[in-house]
């Protein structure tokens, strides 16, 4: 596969079928640029195609995971006023094709968040397969306070994820919750102490990591379009990836290890 491509303010590394994506701006709260945008899009993609990769864990340098998108710097970088629609045009291209691509990859995702978790932060949380955050890490949306709409998926993740009353309070009264409140929400996977963050975001990404790699992606597919089809339609994609899972060497190796008595041992094809 091609190389993957590091970018100032993320650290890219592939070791033992994970592929590791931390955002490293740990003086801006890792705020996001279009660069960092892109830069992750052009990773997690391709980690879906690599078979390289079983797993992918998203996590921020320093004291907070995320505090969204650094609309201040942008609009900070002088020059001419972009003319109308410019947001419109420019949006659809970066955060509107990263968070689909993080909830849709056939790759499982593991986000490990502490600190602010805010914005486009919080929504790459929210489309993770699985997000473990520190216990006082603090998710919000900062929408309403600021006097723009949401956006990267806001509105369409949340109700799925807390219910709709739930997602209104968080976006339209701003209420920001800890990392044990969004837990017992059912918006993140656990919520630990801080000192535990890190071994049991490294304990859970090694398990998908180690996990039967085709069909982790074709499970987390027919979650992702269950969301919206009739039953009998879903019957069919579950046939639909049941011939598929049944055809890889780990469903074989599944088999072997039960007649065996014995662990399996999954190489993710």
């Amino acid at each position: 596969m091609s190389e993957y491509v590091a970018c100032d303010g993320l650290q890219v590394a592939l070791a033992g079928g994970v592929l590791r994506l931390v955002l490293d701006r740990p003086e801006k709260r890792n705020a996001l640029t279009d660069d960092i945008v892109g830069a992750l899009t052009e990773c997690i993609s391709l980690a879906g195609r690599d078979e390289a990769v079983r797993a992918v864990l998203l996590t921020g340098n320093g004291d907070h995971f995320c505090s969204g998108f650094d609309i201040v710097a942008r609009n900070q970088e002088g020059g001419p006023r972009p003319r109308v629609g410019s947001i419109q045009r420019r949006v659809p291209a970066l955060a509107h094709r990263l968070v689909p691509l993080v909830a849709t990859v056939q790759t499982p995702v593991v986000a490990v968040a502490r600190g602010w978790v805010a914005g486009i932060g919080l929504h790459l949380v929210l489309a993770a397969d699985f997000a473990v955050v520190a216990e006082d890490a603090r998710l919000w949306e900062p929408f309403a306070e600021r006097g723009f709409t949401p956006d990267s998926g806001a509105t369409w993740l949340l109700p799925r994820r807390i219910g709709e009353m739930r997602a209104r309070e968080v976006l339209l009264l701003g209420r920001a919750l800890s990392g044990l409140e969004a837990a017992d929400w059912g918006m993140v996977h656990a919520a630990v102490p801080g000192d535990d963050l890190d071994a049991a975001g490294d304990a859970l990404v090694q398990r998908l990591a180690q996990g039967p790699t085709v069909t982790l992606g074709l499970t987390k597919w027919l979650l992702h379009v269950g969301a919206s089809s009739p039953f009998d339609r879903q019957l069919e994609h579950e046939a639909f990836a049941l011939e598929l899972s049944s055809r890889s060497e780990d469903f074989r190796e599944g088999l072997a290890a039960f007649t065996e008595k014995r662990p399996t041992r999954f190489s993710g094809r």
